[in-house]
């Protein structure tokens, strides 16, 4: 973690854009009890924490439970909601209350414009401060569908959009080492039309050595060929940044 945080944060550097660091210290959501979960709340936190110290960046991570905000939130700067969690309460107004930035990952089985909800569970909790991260739907057969027109209803609420790329392409069902887990062929074509639509930002999984990773590994991009991924989008939002939604 500590070599992959040292390399994004140059790469961020050389490319001129915002870097926000996202580990998870527990994966409650795998789909067998086989796969890694991660190290724990308390372990993880601390090597978050490290990470920070280290190189200086903002932290995002995800909390599974209400008992996990507070101290999450004392390490990191932005709480994640997971998509299938997304419009449970005490979750997400435990998350509002610690006054972090909180993302709400956008449920794979709601419509876009019904993410109003839970956003307006965090502004009554007193929180304004919500990023709303697109990660495709379910149909129920493994596959998850982007549909560009939710850009377009989740910037109506009034937040940034984030557009999680490498689980959109994730095969559910198949184990993440698997090579049919995912279909990183469709990465370009999701991060260029997703930018052209004029979201706020991008999520990326991304790994020294993909095959290797412990989660979504047939998902992650290499981070030796993250640089030159990202280039492009960056000419795509240049050219689109004021025109966006109009």
């Amino acid at each position: 973690m500590m070599a992959t945080a040292e390399r994004l944060k140059h790469i961020a550097g050389d490319l001129g854009v915002p870097l926000i660091f996202k580990s998870s210290f527990s994966k409650d959501n795998r789909s067998s009890l086989d796969y890694y979960q991660g190290p724990g709340l308390e372990k993880g936190l601390r090597i978050l924490e490290k990470i920070k110290r280290e190189f200086g960046l903002p932290l995002l991570t995800d909390i599974h439970y209400p008992d996990q905000a507070a101290p999450a939130a004392e390490v990191v700067d932005v709480l994640q909601i997971p998509a299938y969690l997304c419009m449970q309460s005490e979750l997400v107004v435990s998350a509002a209350k610690t006054g972090a930035v909180v993302n709400l990952k956008h449920g794979q089985f709601i419509a876009p414009d019904n993410m109003a909800k839970p956003v307006k569970k965090i502004e009554v909790s007193g929180n304004d401060k919500i990023l709303m991260t697109e990660r495709g739907y379910t149909f129920g057969y493994n596959d998850l569908v982007v549909d560009p027109r939710s850009f377009y209803l989740l910037n109506q609420i009034g937040y940034p959009v984030i557009f999680d790329i490498t689980h959109t392409i994730r095969k559910y069902g198949i184990p993440s080492k698997d090579p049919r887990g995912g279909n990183r062929e469709f990465l370009s074509v999701l991060a260029r039309a997703g930018v052209a639509a004029g979201i706020d930002g991008l999520f990326i999984e991304s790994h020294p050595n993909p095959p290797e990773a412990l989660c979504d590994a047939a998902s992650q991009y290499a981070l030796g060929d993250l640089a030159e991924f990202v280039k492009p989008l960056i000419e795509i939002h240049n050219l689109v940044r004021d025109r966006a939604y109009t």
